[in-house]
Order: structure tokens, then sequence, then C-alpha cells
């Protein structure tokens, strides 16, 4: 059974006037309530497009659980997960759930090429440890958005519902989070919940559908424009770590590489970037 997780911390910027995201949402995580606006949602991030103001950043999750190695990923994350946008089958027992959003900067702008790796329980609450069920990676496209099928995870003790997420855009750290669901009973007694990573979550036939939008730090410059632009960059081959990767190099599947005197194969075909090193991106690089 999944064991505790230690609490959430985030970094929090001055308070703006304005409604904001994160005034909003931490106002509720004080009154234990789902943060509402005026059209009955969560704020998301891309309301704030084209203000010319910065977004606050996502929270991170920080958990302190014995079992893992690296106690920014709680004790059941794995390494390798596939490159999928859905998690599921036809057969897959569980209340349908699709999570879109997008991945933005401080001013507003989308990201692409961001890695976000998920995993959760299933819809009895378990993780699978030594298959891949209810885990995979995927990575924006050129406007930052992101989807993904999957169930609502099941519940266990200790906590309320909740869905995983890793995120590394190229040439950043990684940042490891959560996402959760408004109105679950055990969001006012779980200790690592934090109100300011709640999804918007609305009933549609049978399945449900979720929205978030992350926002990382990731300098960026304003535009006036109502609309979220971005400027793709083609990255500068590089050799670093005294090896044969180098950024900026397209690598196919079974593709081996020297990083820092250590050997890796490709897991998925990409094109490099500087901050995927093979020891910062598990999901793309398997060490021999």
């Amino acid at each position: 059974m999944p064991a505790s997780e230690e609490p959430l911390t985030g970094t929090d910027g001055p308070i703006d006037r304005r409604i904001s995201r994160k005034t909003v949402l931490r106002a509720a995580a004080v009154l234990g309530t789902a943060p509402l606006l005026v059209g009955g949602g969560v704020a998301l991030a891309r309301d704030r497009v084209g203000s010319g103001e910065l977004l606050d950043l996502t929270p991170e999750c920080h958990d302190g659980d014995a079992p893992t190695i690296e106690q920014t990923e709680g004790p059941y994350f794995k390494p390798n997960s596939p490159l999928r946008t859905s998690l599921i089958t036809d057969s897959t027992p569980g209340t349908r759930l699709t999570v879109s959003g997008y991945v933005f900067g401080r001013a507003c702008q989308p990201i692409g090429n961001v890695l976000m790796d998920f995993w959760q329980a299933d819809v009895n609450g378990d993780y699978d440890n030594v298959g891949f069920t209810f885990r995979g990676h995927q990575f924006t496209n050129a406007q930052g958005a992101f989807s993904l099928t999957t169930i609502v995870p099941g519940l266990y003790p200790g906590r309320t519902r909740h869905i995983h997420v890793k995120l590394q855009a190229p040439g950043r750290p990684v940042i490891t989070t959560q996402l959760y669901f408004p109105g679950e009973p055990r969001n006012s007694t779980d200790t690592i919940y934090d109100a300011r990573l709640l999804m918007n979550v609305r009933q549609v036939g049978s399945a449900k559908e979720g929205t978030y939008d992350f926002v990382l730090n990731v300098a960026q410059t304003p535009t006036s424009s109502g609309t979220p632009t971005t400027t793709p960059t083609t990255p500068t081959p590089t050799q670093t770590g005294g090896g044969t990767w180098a950024a900026g190099t397209a690598y196919k599947a079974g593709d081996r590489v020297t990083y820092a005197g250590v050997s890796y194969v490709c897991l998925q075909a990409h094109t490099a970037f500087v901050g995927w090193e093979p020891p910062n991106v598990p999901a793309l690089w398997q060490r021999l």
C-alpha cells in the first residue's frame, strides 16, 4: 500500500491587487474550499496571457519518504516510462479522464518540447511497481499544449485523489508536483494537498475532463498580444560531459552514447537539447 508523503512547498511572490491564480488559490487553501472565479472554475494561467504580468510558479512537491532514492519523486516513481499520451485501453476499468492544458514560462508564453512524465494509482488505489501501467511520458507541442488520457485514480489510506507529474523544459531543472481534484472530501485532511494544484474538472457524459496550466521558472520577454506566441529555438550542436553525447543531435532508439564516462542507450527517438543530458532524462536514456 502506498506510503505517506511529505508536504508540498511552493515559492510565493508578491501579492497583486488583481485577481491572480495564486492569490485566489492561497485563500482557498486557508478556507479549505475549491477556488471558483466568475465562470465557475479555477483560474488558469492562460487567463493572463497578454497582461504583461509575470505568472506565479507552479509549486514543487518535495517528498521525503525513506524508500525513495531521489526524494522529490515519492516512493512510486519509475524511470523509463513509455512515450504515450494515453495510459488506458478499451478494457481498463475506471472513470475515463482527459487532462489537458499548457506549460507556460513566466511571461505567459508557452514552452514547447517540455518533457512531462505522469504516473498514478489505478482504480483500486494501487501503483504498478513491476510494469508501466498508468505510467507514461510525452512532450508539449510547439504551442506548449499537452493532453493525457487516463482514469480517475483510486483512493488509498492517507491520501486524496491525485496524479503525479514531472516536468522538464529544455535546459531547465526537473519540477516534480501533483494534480488534485476539486470537491474531494479528503482534500481537507490530506496534509500534502495544495489548492494551488487543483484542476478544473467537469463531467462530460460518463467521463470527466480536467484542465490545468503549469508555469515553470523560465524567463521570457512579455508580449502585448493576447495570443500566446513562442519562438522555436534550434539547438546548436555541442559536446559536453567528456563523452559522445551532443546537443543538437537527432538520436533514435537503440543509439548508444557516453557521457561523463558512463554509457547510455537511447530509449525514445528525440533531438537532444542542453539540459537533456542522459543522467537528467531517464525517460530518454538508460544507463548501461
